[in-house]
């Protein structure tokens, strides 16, 4: 018995998606999709990209966890956050931890997010 609430289309293989890879999916193109780039909805995405390439200092982390967190809560209402948690490699590459709970059925929900 399959209960899943959403199926979707992974965006790589054409192939289904659901619940929580959808959700991944989801958050993922929330993030790495700059605010003001989708022609016909303007305020979708985050504040993310702007934010990359700055000095890395406290102020800063505190712009981006707040740049994910206002994307998160404005455009994927299945995810209430509770922590989020960044780290950059070495190589310059971001990966951003969320952990949170889901809305759509319960359970506690923790993904790591690729952002650049």
């Amino acid at each position: 018995m399959n209960n899943a609430k959403y199926v979707g289309m992974d965006r790589a293989t054409g192939r289904g998606l659901t619940d929580i890879d959808h959700i991944r999916q989801s958050v993922a193109d929330i993030l790495i999709t700059p605010v003001g780039s989708r022609p016909m909805r303007r305020a979708y995405g985050s504040l993310l990209s702007e934010l990359l390439d700055q000095p890395q200092n406290d102020a800063l982390r505190l712009h981006i966890m707040a740049a994910c967190y206002s994307a998160i809560l404005a455009w994927e209402p299945r995810v209430k956050l509770t922590s989020i948690t960044f780290n950059t490699g070495y190589d310059g590459k971001m990966v951003v931890d969320l952990i949170g709970t889901r809305t759509d059925i319960p359970g506690a929900l923790s993904l790591s997010i690729p952002v650049s």
